[in-house]
């Protein structure tokens, strides 16, 4: 007879028990070695603006699972976008964001925006920056306003607003960080989707800021940056100075990620070998 009063078949209890305790954790974890990685397009701008079909197709047989288009996209016919959404579906990926020019997110473009990410079958319209900065940091209320206002509205069909960071976000004025105020005065259904690179280059810490925001940073651009002069944002993903692995472990546990997006600004390589390197590297860093 085997401890426990069990055959070797049977579980015991206390071992029942056990496994129980650690089930949560365990699917939590496979739910995070299972985020989805895409390309934010504006990497492959020129091959896109070029041929769109064409471009995706690319991109989807490297291996990536979704996309993230920008603005161009909103000169789009209804036809366009759902020939597009059809491709997507052809190809077994998906776009879960869309980058916006804050203009989108008006009364007067918001319902153009909203049915054409609706075709595409998004969940989250990204307003890609503020449009002109705000010279105050009190100021950047207004913008979290907006993005209230557009999260409001776009909640009625299922989506949600969300805001990307670039510099001055991250950067300190009037003693304190416009992304502060964001993030303090927006709602927390509104997504603060992090580009990596930018935060590092005005020297903030991206592992700190995802961590003094749980469950908000949805999904995140994964630039790198180098303060060599010659190199900056030019460097593919992981040739930098970001620290991919502490920010992999805090998007996934804390964070709240739901897919990254690799994005490159530009490279000493064409736009879809860049694609293909910075997902190949981000496969050896992110094994899971």
């Amino acid at each position: 007879m085997t401890p426990d009063n069990t055959t070797p078949h049977t579980v015991s209890r206390r071992t029942f028990m056990a496994l129980s305790a650690t089930l949560p954790f365990a699917l939590k974890a496979r739910a995070a070695s299972s985020l989805p990685v895409g390309l934010e397009l504006y990497s492959v701008r020129k091959e896109l603006q070029r041929d769109p079909q064409a471009t995706v197709r690319a991109v989807a047989k490297m291996g990536y699972q979704c996309v993230e288009f920008y603005a161009p996209y909103f000169e789009w016919s209804e036809a366009e976008t759902k020939q597009m959404r059809k491709l997507l579906d052809d190809l077994g990926i998906r776009c879960f964001s869309t980058h916006n020019n804050h203009s989108y997110m008006t009364a007067d473009n918001l319902a153009r925006a909203r049915d054409k990410n609706l075709i595409l079958g998004c969940k989250y319209m990204v307003m890609a920056s503020a449009g002109k900065e705000p010279d105050r940091l009190d100021a950047w209320k207004a913008v979290a306003d907006a993005l209230n206002s557009a999260n409001e509205q776009l909640e009625k069909s299922g989506l949600h607003a969300g805001y990307h960071n670039h510099e001055p976000e991250f950067t300190p004025v009037d003693g304190g960080r416009p992304i502060e105020i964001l993030a303090k005065n927006t709602k927390h259904s509104v997504m603060l989707q992090l580009d990596v690179g930018t935060c590092v280059k005005a020297g903030s810490d991206p592992v700190a800021w995802i961590r003094a925001n749980p469950g908000r940073i949805r999904s995140l651009h994964l630039k790198d940056w180098s303060p060599d002069p010659a190199k900056g944002y030019s460097v593919l993903f992981g040739e930098g100075i970001a620290d991919w692995k502490g920010i992999f472990d805090a998007a996934e546990t804390v964070g709240g990620a739901e897919y990254y997006l690799i994005e490159q600004e530009g490279s000493r390589f064409s736009e879809l070998e860049t694609a293909e390197r910075c997902l190949q590297t981000f496969r050896t860093i992110h094994p899971r």
